[in-house]
C-alpha cells in the first residue's frame, strides 16, 4: 500500500452542514476504493482562488492523507469528478 495526499475544494456557497456531508462523502469514496484514511482530515476553511472557477472566487479547502493500492487514485478521481460539491481535486503520491 502506498501513501497518498488528497487536496480538494468544496463549493463555499453551500451551508456548513452540507460541507460536512461533502467531506464525509469524499471519505466514504476513499474507503470504498479500498483506501484507509491516515490521521486527521485537515479542513483549511474558505480561501480565495487564484482565478475564478465557475464564476466563483472562494472555496472550502480540505486536505486528507490516505493509504491505498496503486489503482485506487484513478477510481477515487473518477468518483470525485462527478461529485457536484467538489470543485477541484488533486491526488499526489507521497
Amino acid at each position: 500500500m502506498k501513501n497518498y495526499e488528497l487536496l480538494y475544494i468544496v463549493d463555499a456557497s453551500i451551508s456548513d452542514e452540507e460541507k460536512e456531508k461533502a467531506v464525509q462523502a469524499v471519505t466514504s469514496v476513499v474507503e470504498a476504493a479500498g483506501g484507509k484514511v491516515v490521521g486527521e482530515i485537515d479542513k483549511w476553511g474558505v480561501r480565495k482562488y487564484a482565478y475564478a472557477i465557475n464564476y466563483k472566487t472562494e472555496g472550502f479547502y480540505v486536505l486528507m492523507n490516505f493509504e491505498a493500492e496503486d489503482t485506487a487514485p484513478a477510481a477515487i478521481s473518477s468518483k470525485l469528478n462527478i461529485n457536484k460539491n467538489v470543485v477541484r481535486h488533486m491526488i499526489v503520491a507521497k
